[in-house]
C-alpha cells in the first residue's frame, strides 16, 4: 500500500517514485524510437513479412478465440454464449474426449518418435563423407512429403485386389484370407503411427543437419582437453547445447506435425475412421467447421488445441534448456 499523509494525500517519496517512473518511461520510449530511426532501413525489410504474419496468423488465431464464445453459423449473426462452447466440448461431446486422447496419445508416441528419429539419423549422417551425407540426406527427408506417401501406404494396406501386403502375405501362405486392415480398428492405429513415424524426417532432420555442419572440431578438441573421453560425453555436453535452437525448432515442428495428423488419418482410414478408434481433434475440428458449419463450435475446439500446443512448447523448451547441465 503506498505511503500517505495524514490529510490522505500521498507521500512526497511517493510523488518522487512516481516522477521518476514517468521520467524513465518517457527517457526508454524516446530511445527506443531513436534506435529505430537510427535502424529503419532494416525494419522496412522485415515489414512485408510482419505485416502478412499478422493479417493471416495473428487476426485468424483472435478472431477464432472470438467466435469461440458465439454461436455462428457463417450465415445469421454470432450470438454471444460465453463458456457454454467448452462446456459442450469436455461435458458434452463424448466424442470430444476421445479425440483428445487420441490426439494425446498420437502425439506422445509420434512427437518424441519421429524427433529422436530425426536427432539421432542426422547424428549418424553427419559423421559420413560429403557425397554420401547428400545421398542419404535427399533419399532419407524425401518419405517427409506425407501428402504423396499417404496413398503409397493406403494401396500397401489396402484389403482388395490392389493391396500389396494382402497379396503377399497370401502368396507366401501366411494368411488365407485377406485382412482388412485400414478397416479394423486394431490394425488402424500402429499403422497410422508408422506411417506418421515413417515421414518424421522432414525439415526439423534438415535443421538437425545443419546445426551439426555449424559446429566446428575446436570445441571438441577443447572438450577433449577439459576431460571429455567419449562420443556420448561430446554429445550431451557439447553438439546438444550448442544445437539449442535447432533442437528447439525441431521441438516445435515435431509438435505441431504430431498434432496435424488429421490429413494422414482421413487420406488412410477416411473421417471418421472406423468406431472413431483414430479421431483426432483435427479431425474433430474438420467435421464441426467444414461439414457441419458450427463455427463457434470449431472456434472452441481449435482454441484448446491452440492452448494445447502452446503449453507443450513451453514444457519442451524447459526441458531443452536443461540439455547440457
Amino acid at each position: 500500500m503506498a505511503a500517505k499523509t495524514k490529510g490522505g494525500r500521498p507521500s512526497g517519496k511517493v510523488v518522487y517514485d512516481n516522477l521518476a517512473l514517468k521520467d524513465r518511461f518517457r527517457r526508454d520510449t524516446r530511445n527506443t524510437w531513436l534506435e529505430m530511426k537510427k535502424n529503419r532501413s532494416k525494419y522496412l525489410f522485415i515489414a512485408p513479412y510482419c505485416i502478412l504474419f499478422f493479417i493471416f496468423t495473428v487476426c485468424p488465431v483472435l478472431i477464432s478465440i472470438f467466435f469461440s464464445f458465439t454461436d455462428f453459423n457463417m450465415l445469421e449473426k454470432p450470438n454471444f454464449v460465453g463458456f457454454n462452447n467448452y462446456y459442450r466440448m469436455f461435458m458434452q461431446d463424448d466424442l470430444f474426449v476421445k479425440a483428445l486422447g487420441n490426439t494425446i496419445m498420437f502425439a506422445l508416441i509420434t512427437g518424441p518418435g519421429g524427433y529422436i528419429i530425426s536427432l539421432v539419423m542426422a547424428w549418424f549422417i553427419n559423421e559420413l563423407p560429403h557425397a554420401a551425407r547428400v545421398v542419404l540426406t535427399v533419399l532419407l527427408y524425401a518419405p517427409s512429403l506425407a501428402g504423396g506417401m499417404t496413398p503409397i501406404f493406403k494401396i500397401f494396406f489396402n484389403s482388395d485386389a490392389q493391396g500389396f501386403l494382402n497379396a503377399w502375405l497370401l502368396e507366401w501362405g501366411i494368411i488365407d484370407q485377406r485382412i482388412k486392415y485400414l478397416e479394423n480398428e486394431n490394425w488402424v492405429v500402429p499403422i497410422i503411427i508408422l506411417v506418421v513415424l515413417w515421414g518424421s524426417l522432414g525439415t526439423s532432420f534438415l535443421s538437425f543437419i545443419g546445426g551439426l555442419q555449424g559446429i566446428g572440431r575446436e570445441y571438441y578438441e577443447a572438450a577433449a582437453m577439459d576431460g571429455i573421453k567419449n562420443r556420448w560425453q561430446e554429445l550431451w555436453y557439447v553438439t546438444l547445447p550448442l544445437m539449442k535452437p535447432q533442437l528447439l525448432f525441431g521441438a516445435v515442428m515435431s509438435i505441431t506435425g504430431a498434432f496435424n495428423i488429421g490429413s494422414i488419418i482421413s487420406g488412410l482410414a477416411g473421417n471418421p475412421s472406423v468406431n472413431y478408434s483414430a479421431h483426432t481433434i483435427m479431425q474433430h475440428l474438420e467435421d464441426y467447421g467444414t461439414a457441419r458449419y458450427e463455427m463457434g463450435y470449431s472456434s472452441a475446439i481449435a482454441t484448446m488445441l491452440f492452448l494445447l500446443m502452446i503449453f507443450l512448447n513451453q514444457f519442451i523448451q524447459k526441458c531443452i534448456n536443461k540439455v547440457g547441465e
